[in-house]
């Protein structure tokens, strides 16, 4: 089973590239250290307060794959500084 989620996400304090991409280090590094997805940015990468990431899990079970991608969203929104707006998930 392969779980894919694409999420859309606004940095209402970022004022730089910079800034932009220091939050959005953390964020992926949190997600690869704790829950081991494969996760990037996929879109947006000149704009500073826009970003959008692409998540990844693959389990042999349907239900822990679930888990595993709410798990990565949950994490996501722990962040204050990054907002979640649009959320996809498909499954194979």
């Amino acid at each position: 089973m392969i779980m894919y989620a694409e999420v859309q996400c606004w940095l209402y304090e970022s004022h730089s590239l910079k800034q932009k991409r220091s939050v959005v280090k953390r964020i992926t590094a949190k997600l690869r250290q704790e829950l081991n997805v494969a996760v990037t940015e996929l879109d947006y990468q000149d704009l500073w307060q826009r970003t959008k990431f692409g998540i990844v899990t693959v389990s042999t079970d349907k239900t822990h794959a679930e888990q595993v991608l709410q798990a990565a969203l949950k994490l996501i929104d722990t962040f204050i500084e990054i907002e979640r707006t649009i959320t996809e998930t498909e499954r194979r």
